[in-house]
Parts: structure tokens; sequence; C-alpha cells
């Protein structure tokens, strides 16, 4: 069956290297960082990615920070109009962990550190209530990897930062 992997967290917390070490040449990759600086309409060119990519029936990774239900609702409906399973990977949040790793970045990869708290004040933990199919934990294990699980029950479905 083809899945709509959704990952969500704050910018430097460990999305796109569990993309690279996980799920890359099985999952599509469709990330705004990938797009030219001044593109235009970036989340409608998302999107005609990850439909053309669910039309293809290819499961499809879409690395962005998706903070809210805001950013995720359009991609939880895409996956489910071709009837695919929508995961979200849910990255908690580290705030001073992703200052520290975003200081390390250099380059266009370097967020304003002002961008990584504007993300955390939004940053809200997804949940099966939000149509998604499963919603996964992903922590980094202590030695290189990623431990992914599924969230412990008393776990707080609605964190904002």
């Amino acid at each position: 069956m083809t899945e709509v992997a959704v990952l969500v967290g704050l910018q430097a917390s460990g999305k796109t290297t569990f993309y690279e070490r996980c799920l890359k040449g099985r999952y599509a990759l469709v990330s705004k960082d990938l797009f030219p600086r001044g593109a235009r309409n970036k989340q409608a060119r998302q999107m005609r990615l990850v439909e053309e990519a669910l039309a293809a029936a290819r499961p499809v990774a879409v690395d962005n920070t998706n903070p809210s239900p805001e950013e995720w609702r359009p991609l939880v409906e895409a996956g489910h109009a071709h009837g695919a399973t929508v995961v979200a990977y849910w990255f908690p949040p580290d705030l001073a962990g992703s200052l520290r790793r975003n200081a390390r970045r250099t380059g266009r990869d370097r967020v304003p550190d002002v961008g990584v708290h504007a993300t955390f004040g939004r940053l809200r933990r997804p949940s099966p209530g939000d149509g998604f199919d499963a919603v996964l934990d992903v922590r980094f294990d202590g030695h290189g990897g990623f431990d992914v699980r599924s969230p412990a029950p008393g776990d707080a479905p609605g964190f904002a930062g």
C-alpha cells in the first residue's frame, strides 16, 4: 500500500537525517527546502509533487516542519483521496538541541534562530484525530540512529510550544 510520511518537528530536529537513513530509496522526497529560494507558490508545488507520487502509487515523504494542522491537513486529505496510508513521524521538540544543531549549519541550511522559535510556538503534536492512520515518535537513539515507536500512553496529544 502507498504511504504518505509526514515528518513533523522543529528545524534541526533530525527529520532530514531520518529520511536519509530510514526512508530514502523507498519514498519519494518532497521538501520545500529543495525548491529555489525565490520560488513562488511553494505549497502548490509541494502538493503537485505529492499528488504526482501518489498517482504513480509511490510512497512519498514530506520533509518540512509541518508544525500544525494547517500544514498537514492537505497532505492527509491528498493521501486518503488516493487510498494511501498517512503516517505522522513526530520529532518531539528539544528547542535547545535544535538551536545547537542549527548553529552548526552553514549557508542556506542555517535557519535564523527566530525561525526556530516561531516554529516552536506553532508546533503541535499530530494525532489520529487529525486524520493520520498512525503517529510514530522518532527520537535519536544515542548511537547515531533513531528509535521509532508508537507514542507512550501518557504523551500529551495537544502539545503546543
